[in-house]
């Protein structure tokens, strides 16, 4: 890992952070490697590796999250129609934040894919940013602290630890979103009816925002 070994602490919470925004960026492996180092030789502490990761979490999932909101959303309600989200459809994907983003914030965490689109989807759903930080913050200290301590307990035994636990929520996950399309897609009609009511009127990115 050249970035860690170039920029240590600071390589930690840059590639956590990088991921966290959207990027293609290696964060929990790097995570890993750093905690693995500093379990075997000591060159780095592992309370500041959990810090600066968990600190990458939150900023990266921040920056994430206004890049969602602030342009996201925008071209969302110009283009959405090119690829079949209407107005309705964009109203319901907030509903579906409204009700449900804390968990997505919270799990995805914890899920490869997710871990790097949720902050993002967060903010192009408009979910109110004062709930997107506790869920965000508290999902990035114990997803930092808990792979943290295990790759410098565990050693490189944490590899046959990761790898299947990994693999598990990635497939959860998946099958999480597959079911949760296919139930939008059966109550498309209803679910777009409470949407309306829950968030009258015309969208638009100048409107107050609503607790998700």
């Amino acid at each position: 890992m050249s970035l860690l070994h170039d920029y240590g602490y600071l390589g930690v919470g840059l590639a956590v952070g990088l991921e966290s925004m959207g990027l293609p960026v290696p964060g929990e492996t790097t995570l890993i490697a750093a905690a693995l180092l500093a379990g075997k030789t000591q060159a780095l502490n592992i309370w500041l590796v959990i810090a600066c990761a968990s600190a990458g979490a939150i900023i990266g999932d921040n920056l994430g999250y206004w890049i969602g909101r602030e342009f996201g959303f925008r071209v969302l309600l110009r283009y959405g129609h090119y690829i079949g989200l209407n107005e309705s459809r964009i109203k319901l994907g907030e509903y579906l934040f409204q009700q449900h983003g804390g968990k997505i914030v919270f799990f995805g965490r914890f899920v490869a894919l997710l871990r790097s689109l949720a902050a993002v989807l967060a903010g192009v759903n408009q979910m109110h940013w004062p709930r997107f930080v506790l869920f965000n913050a508290v999902g990035g200290i114990l997803w930092a602290t808990l792979y943290g301590f295990a790759a410098y307990f565990l050693g490189r035994k944490i590899e046959t630890f990761t790898r299947p636990v990994g693999l598990t929520l990635l497939i959860l996950g998946l099958m999480a979103v597959i079911v949760l399309l296919w139930f939008i897609r059966r109550h498309e009609a209803e679910l777009e009816l409470e949407a309306e009511r829950a968030i009258p009127g015309p969208l638009n990115r100048k409107r107050p925002k609503r607790r998700a």
